[in-house]
């Protein structure tokens, strides 16, 4: 009984001990990136019954959604160059926000009018580049502002000592974890209430509903902006604070003057205009070319960063980028699972609010419970236990697709039926995605130069993001070899546009799964068996 007291008081007590006032504004623009998913079931219902947009098509689309994520890197430097001035980027962020979240509520309430403009699926598209745009640039500002968020002297101006400040910033990243997946909880909860009649309505009444969530969504900008102002406050607040006893106000960025790295902003300025050259002038396998184009640029620029580290960490960082990336390449099913999910299990609105609501929740537990095995295991066989652990969890979707929840539900009198196994699964599964990229946020925390925290965290931020666009054009890859379709129907004139055939599905999940298990172990075997190993 003393161990899990001790357990409980070391894990989750002690975190609420070492809050600083001074962490909350960060906080509130994590929390707003977490409750972004606000949409996220109202998109994939309105996508899969209203816009005749294939499967592969979607996972493409969702390739050119992660393209902006690179662009952390040119905003990290940038802000570390404008450190005084970083707050306009956010409320720059919130504005591009706000624009797509205007144009899905336009769609679902006032179609026709903007069909007038441009079509229903260009307007969609536009509302899908725009808003990770805005989620990217408050978040490269979110990730310096942990570091501002630690004080280097306490309220009496003395000087914390250097564990005294590792103990804060490990609090502070915790703190950041637990702020985006608490605004999923809270999102989830939210999706829980507002679908909890969704079956009852008629189909004019879902529609005002999707809207509604849409307008909702306005506080995921607000919530960011009113972050930044009270960490202007805050911040003013404590300069007059030691002012008063005559004392200076440190800030850890200030020790050291950021000097402007022409090569990140060069090179930058060449992947934007590549990116949008090749992506607008509507090329032969555009995306191919982009993420190609993008990889050697940002291996460039990794390259010529990594120089600012001493030379026996320079291979460590390589190896552990690289088996990060792998395994956070590997293609998914796509949307075709959703919308087997959907209309062939029937589950519906409410049921996948509830799923979200349990995976977030879970997510949160996993960490703390998990955080022991990430300390004590190099990153490599954390890659292997959770490759191992994320196809096996593929497996009962695999199963329901060929009916074993028919079978256990015959044996357990309904009980085990689809949605029991739907539940189980996320419980098993939720923590996993987060858990990948700890290791290497904690890495780089704790070893990039202190006048470079901020870029350190957004080129391998890009690089591993770029992996998310990989898996993007793997999943749009397979769904082109498997061809799975739902019924759309016309929006104003109820006609169908495209019929239902899920025949293609299983042979697909089947595929994602033996992907999943194998490549990222061979990865990790080829890198531990170079001069790239590491042990971190």
């Amino acid at each position: 009984m003393n161990r899990i007291s001790k357990f409980f008081d070391d894990t989750l007590l002690d975190l609420g001990r070492q809050f600083k006032w001074s962490y909350l504004p960060p906080l509130m623009v994590y929390v707003a990136a977490g409750i972004s998913g606000l949409t996220g079931i109202v998109g994939t219902f309105f996508v899969k019954d209203y816009l005749n947009l294939s499967a592969a098509f979607l996972a493409g689309l969702g390739f050119w959604a992660g393209i902006p994520w690179a662009l952390k890197m040119p905003l990290g430097h940038l802000v570390d160059l404008i450190w005084n001035k970083k707050n306009y980027m956010v409320y720059f962020g919130a504005f591009l926000i706000s624009i797509s979240l205007l144009i899905m509520y336009g769609l679902i309430i006032h179609t026709e009018e903007l069909a007038l403009i441009f079509s229903v699926e260009k307007w969609f598209v536009i509302s899908v580049i725009l808003a990770p745009v805005g989620y990217v640039i408050q978040d490269v500002v979110a990730d310096a502002m942990t570091v501002e968020a630690v004080p280097l002297t306490d309220e009496k101006g003395k000087d914390y000592t250097k564990d005294q400040i590792k103990l804060m910033h490990t609090t502070m990243q915790t703190l950041g974890r637990f702020a985006i997946i608490g605004g999923t909880v809270l999102v989830a909860l939210a999706n829980v209430i507002l679908f909890r009649d969704v079956d009852n309505l008629e189909q004019a009444e879902k529609i005002n509903l999707y809207g509604s969530i849409y307008i909702y969504a306005l506080i995921i900008p607000l919530v960011s902006v009113l972050g930044v102002i009270l960490g202007s406050y805050l911040k003013k607040k404590r300069i007059n604070d030691l002012r008063i006893q005559g004392l200076e106000y440190k800030d850890e960025h200030s020790t050291q003057k950021t000097e402007i790295n022409w090569w990140i902003l060069g090179g930058s300025l060449i992947f934007v205009i590549f990116t949008l050259s090749v992506g607008s002038l509507n090329l032969p396998f555009a995306q191919e070319i982009v993420f190609i184009g993008s990889v050697i640029i940002i291996l460039f620029l990794m390259f010529k960063l990594i120089k600012e580290l001493p030379k026996h960490l320079r291979l460590t960082i390589v190896g552990t980028a690289v088996i990060i990336f792998i395994f956070r390449a590997m293609p998914g099913p796509g949307p075709g699972l959703t919308w087997f999910e959907i209309d062939v299990l029937e589950f519906n609105e409410q049921f996948f609010s509830i799923l979200s609501l349990l995976a977030s929740i879970l997510t949160l537990v996993g960490i703390v419970m998990l955080r022991p095995f990430m300390a004590k295991n190099s990153i490599a066989k954390l890659i292997v236990v959770l490759s191992i652990a994320g196809a096996i969890l593929f497996l009962p979707s695999v199963g329901m697709y060929y009916g074993f929840h028919n079978w256990t539900a015959s044996l357990t009198g309904g009980v085990v039926d689809a949605k029991f196994i739907a539940i189980i699964n996320t419980a098993l599964e939720s923590p996993l995605g987060q858990v990948s990229m700890i290791p290497l946020l904690a890495w780089i925390a704790k070893n990039a130069p202190t006048h470079l925290k901020a870029t350190f965290f957004a080129v391998f931020a890009s690089f591993t993001n770029l992996a998310l666009s990989a898996s993007a054009l793997g999943t749009k890859y397979l769904n082109q070899i498997y061809t799975v379709t739902r019924e759309v129907k016309d929006k104003v004139t109820q006609e169908i546009q495209t019929s239902a055939d899920y025949s293609e599905l299983g042979i697909l999940l089947i595929t994602v799964t033996l992907l999943t298990l194998i490549l990222p172990i061979v990865f990790v075997f080829i890198i531990n068996n170079s001069k790239y190993k590491t042990s971190e």
